[in-house]
């Protein structure tokens, strides 16, 4: 059952799960199989958050969000990790090179490509490390904004998100899901984001 809330209340904890912070106007609290938790935050937009464990190439949305770095060397030059490697792998080459015809990204920035051999509409790349393979919480923060601001601006109805810098970026998917999360209740988008947390088999 679902509980909903208003300005200046406290979501309930569900089975033992902390409670969310306030939000603007209301909150529903989801719990399925495949999600951990959601919420919805009505204001001008309705967004959906949900937490998944799955492999982020697999999700039914419209883009997926691949955690790259700065751009400033050359994409034929890295040796992709992560959710990088599984896209190169199935999306081809294609996205990347587009991608290193962009020039170098602001440490926090996003900009789109196309999805190549994958069935996504796009990808969005965020600056989400440093040029010394770092994460921050000003950079994970910022890459959230700016694939937020371009899903919304593309109107894109759907996202998916890895735990950015988590693993190659040096963080802890514990410490990467909670800033995520966070930074979501600030902003506005009219639709479905996924966070998703790889399970490694």
């Amino acid at each position: 059952m679902a509980h909903t809330r208003h300005l200046n209340n406290w979501l309930p904890p569900a089975d033992g799960m902390r409670p969310l912070p306030p939000l603007w106007h209301s909150a529903q609290w989801l719990r399925s199989q495949e999600c951990s938790f959601g919420f919805m935050v009505p204001a001008e937009a309705t967004m959906l958050v949900r937490v998944v464990h799955g492999d982020l190439l697999e999700q039914d949305v419209d883009v997926i969000v691949n955690a790259w770095n700065r751009n400033v060397i050359p994409w034929w030059l890295l040796i992709p990790q992560g959710v990088s490697r599984a896209i190169k792998r199935r999306a081809g080459y294609a996205p990347f090179r587009e991608l290193g015809r962009m020039g170098s990204i602001p440490l926090g920035g996003a900009v789109v490509t196309s999805a190549g051999k994958l069935p996504h509409k796009a990808i969005i790349h965020v600056a989400g490390i440093n040029l010394l393979w770092r994460a921050s919480e000003r950079s994970i923060r910022g890459s959230v904004q700016g694939a937020i601001a371009l899903a919304r601006d593309r109107g894109f109805k759907s996202i998916a998100f890895p735990l950015i810098g988590a693993g190659t970026g040096g963080r802890r998917q514990n410490v990467v899901l909670p800033i995520m999360e966070d930074e979501l209740r600030h902003l506005e988008f009219d639709g479905e984001v996924r966070l998703v947390c790889y399970d490694a088999r």
